[in-house]
């Protein structure tokens, strides 16, 4: 069961995860409710509820990127603190990402006085009734296998390693980075990081075309060409670990924001 799960289902469990990031984007119909639908559909994969929290989560990513305490996919101090460089640590770190993962969203959402919406409730029980048919028709041991499928396809397994590739500091100063290889092909395009933060509302089947479009632009850029190397130089490297963030706080953000507002209307002056 160990190596079906994490050759076969920790593999479609990733994929299961890139269908419903693009569902997070109205990226599958271009409608919200029927995207909601369909990241309750293939959540059904899943014997977690993931889709819809991930989709509040995920816009907030976008929104706050970088920002302490607003955005959801930057580690904890406690995290930094104790990971630091340990390789040992790192490891252990990436196994139970999916766990932090969710443990950080649950942190903002006490922080700010966050509650599950009506989209997310409705997650859970259709996760629920999933998970009794499965053990209904497929026995318990039916449900193991779901649960080491997610475990091992968000965590040390080479799909997973966009998780870190997507901006964990690798070239000092860079934020966001994108992955170039074959691993694309089964995984939809997940690595073009880069453009999808660009142009968030181009579906992930345009993306390598956007890439070609600006390929003066995005090649002037760093970027991985192996998932496996993303995992190994991470793990080995004493100088990466949780802290290799790019972070800002609230003000810096509005400053930036505010100077780019300006920047925009001083070339676009109203007519």
């Amino acid at each position: 069961m160990m190596f079906t799960a994490y050759f076969l289902g920790g593999t479609a469990t990733g994929i299961v995860g890139v269908i419903i990031h693009e569902a997070s984007h109205n990226l599958i119909t271009g409608h919200k409710v029927m995207d909601r639908l369909m990241g309750l559909y293939t959540n059904l994969a899943l014997p977690v509820p993931i889709s819809q929290s991930f989709r509040r989560y995920h816009i907030e990513h976008h929104t706050w990127q970088g920002v302490e305490g607003r955005d959801p996919d930057l580690p904890l101090e406690w995290e930094k603190q104790l990971i630091d460089g340990s390789p040992f640590k790192k490891c252990m770190w990436i196994m139970i990402y999916p766990v932090m993962y969710v443990f950080r969203g649950l942190v903002l959402q006490q922080q700010w006085g966050h509650k599950p919406k009506k989209w997310e409730w409705i997650n859970v029980a259709v996760s629920l009734v999933m998970n009794a048919l499965v053990v209904y028709f497929c026995t318990w041991r039916g449900l193991q296998y779901l649960f080491l499928s997610l475990w091992f396809g968000y965590s040390l397994h080479p799909g997973a390693a966009h998780f870190i590739q997507e901006h964990y500091t690798f070239d000092d100063g860079q934020e966001t980075y994108s992955y170039y290889g074959m691993l694309n092909v089964p995984f939809l395009n997940i690595g073009y990081h880069n453009e999808h933060h660009d142009f968030q509302m181009i579906p992930w089947s345009k993306l390598p075309q956007l890439r070609y479009l600006a390929t003066e632009y995005y090649d002037s850029l760093a970027y991985h060409t192996s998932w496996f190397m993303v995992h190994w130089k991470f793990i080995f490297d004493g100088t990466m670990g949780p802290q290799s963030r790019v972070v800002r706080d609230y003000r810096t953000f509005k400053s930036g924001r505010s100077l780019l507002r300006r920047i925009h209307e001083y070339y676009n002056p109203k007519k």
